[in-house]
């Protein structure tokens, strides 16, 4: 597992966004664990993310020319993640949208730097799918290219078929999706750490049960 993946699961655990035992998702099943990426709301902990999302980014591959936050929780991953990204010299521009028009002023749903060539989308999961549907389509209005999609956390869980919510955004759109760490991650950080170890069978049946091949 690579260094900043298991980094990033740590940090999660001590700022309790990520935490084991007896959770309800919101598709409605019982889960062993629970990740809530909107609990890093501090300084430090929102200047941590970003640092592990820059990373993931560019260990990925994946060139791109901008990045975009999807109202409302990307807006501050693409703020801090373009800061971060900053720091490791790679300086670009950031865009986002709002969730109404604004009908004055510089008015429209878009906001920042101009959308175009290729633009990474900047968001905290992919459950539904919705947020990178309405994001692909802003970005493609302004004759922009989607060049993927990175998040926290892949849970790499079957939607309502035998795909995941991830995997369906990759077929649908020909859009890669880069995690900063997914489930394979999760469970060998379990399995290598002794004082963690005890959570580890009650996750591994969570995806033999839910999880995609």
């Amino acid at each position: 597992m690579s260094d900043f993946r298991q980094q990033f699961l740590k940090f999660a655990l001590e700022q309790e966004v990520l935490k084991f035992g007896e959770f309800i998702t919101k598709a409605g099943r019982p889960s062993s664990y629970f990740f809530n990426a909107g609990l890093f709301n501090d300084g430090n902990g929102i200047l941590q993310l970003s640092r592990f999302y820059a990373d993931a980014i560019i260990a990925s591959g994946v060139e791109f020319d901008m990045l975009f936050g999807p109202a409302y929780k990307g807006i501050i991953l693409a703020a801090a993640t373009s800061m971060a990204l900053a720091e490791k010299g790679v300086n670009v521009p950031i865009a986002y949208n709002r969730k109404e028009a604004k009908d004055h002023g510089e008015g429209g749903v878009l906001v920042g730097a101009p959308v175009q060539g290729r633009v990474l989308i900047i968001d905290d999961v992919i459950s539904a799918g919705t947020s990178v549907r309405e994001s692909v389509k802003l970005i493609e209005a302004e004759g922009a290219t989607p060049a993927g999609v990175v998040i926290a956390l892949d849970r790499m869980e079957k939607g309502t078929g035998e795909t995941s919510a991830v995997q369906e955004v990759e077929q649908q759109y020909g859009l890669p999706v880069v995690s900063i760490a997914n489930l394979h991650d999760l469970l060998a950080m379990l399995s290598d750490d002794a004082t963690l170890q005890t959570y580890l069978v009650a996750v591994q049946a969570y995806r033999d049960k839910y999880g995609i091949n």
